[in-house]
């Protein structure tokens, strides 16, 4: 491996690590920069078994026997070694889960190619929060759906905090930016899918009901926490869909909303006839 003791905080390379509590900073300067933090030997054993390739990567010593084998296939790859202090002071908190890698982003599928063999995908309408976003991706990998959809003014599943929350699986689960719902609703209704919003309407099933005989294919639609689905996301569904809720409470947090939507209709062994 290429070690590098850090004794200069404005080494070339460094720079991806800075500052990386600065939440704006850093929603700008990864896209822009095609980059990504991979924080974990957990997360960035996903991200390059996902085949992402790593620019760096940043520990404390003692983690260098873990990410050793790991980049074994990139030898080229500088490892950047510091003490618990000097990297609290780069990267503004305490590096306590071993490792971070700034990775190269993957080029986004075309969502026409995600959609051609799914039967379950999920939509993320203009969510901003990082953490609800990781979990929805935790619920996607481990209830089922084939892919995730982003609306162009959703938070960034690749930010740091998405990625931990999500424990990694938001780089192996299959997702991609959708255009505007102009163009996003005929892209889902032309691969066949019943386009389900998840909110509170007058005119809504419940879940129990849209669930006991589902469409063959089910693109369910989840907006951010308080705003809920817009007009435009609303108008383009093709039902709009409620969970029964109890003891006056109206709703859930969109993340554990999605994941009792994703058990309710998760696709079995044989299609629906719907």
């Amino acid at each position: 491996m290429l070690v590098h003791r850090i004794d200069d905080l404005e080494a070339d390379g460094l720079a991806d690590y800075s500052r990386l509590t600065d939440v704006a900073l850093r929603r700008v300067a990864e896209p822009a920069g095609g980059l990504y933090i991979a924080e974990s030997t957990k997360v960035i054993t996903r991200a390059l078994a996902a085949g992402h390739r790593p620019r760096s990567v940043l520990l404390q010593e003692q983690w260098l026997p873990d990410v050793e084998p790991l980049l074994a296939p990139y030898p080229d790859v500088p490892v950047f070694v510091g003490e618990p202090a000097v990297l609290e002071q780069l990267t503004g908190y305490h590096l306590h889960r071993g490792a971070l890698a700034a990775m190269h982003r993957p080029v986004l599928p075309d969502p026409a190619d995600l959609l051609r063999d799914a039967r379950r995908v999920v939509v993320l309408e203009d969510i901003v929060d990082h953490t609800n976003v990781g979990a929805i991706f935790r619920a996607v990998a481990g209830l089922g759906a084939d892919a995730v959809l982003v609306t162009p003014r959703c938070a960034d599943p690749l930010y740091r905090r998405s990625v931990r929350v999500s424990m990694g699986t938001v780089l192996q689960v299959p997702w991609t930016r959708l255009p505007d719902w102009d163009a996003a609703a005929p892209l889902l209704h032309g691969a066949g899918f019943d386009i389900a919003a998840l909110a509170l309407a007058d005119d809504a099933v419940t879940l129990d009901d849209y669930a006991a005989d589902p469409p063959e294919r089910v693109a369910m639609v989840f907006g951010a926490e308080g705003d809920g689905l817009s007009r435009r996301a609303l108008s383009a569904a093709d039902t709009v869909v409620t969970i029964p809720m109890l003891h006056g409470v109206d709703s859930l947090n969109v993340a554990s909303a999605s994941a009792v939507a994703l058990w309710a209709l998760r696709a079995r062994s044989q299609p629906s006839h719907r």
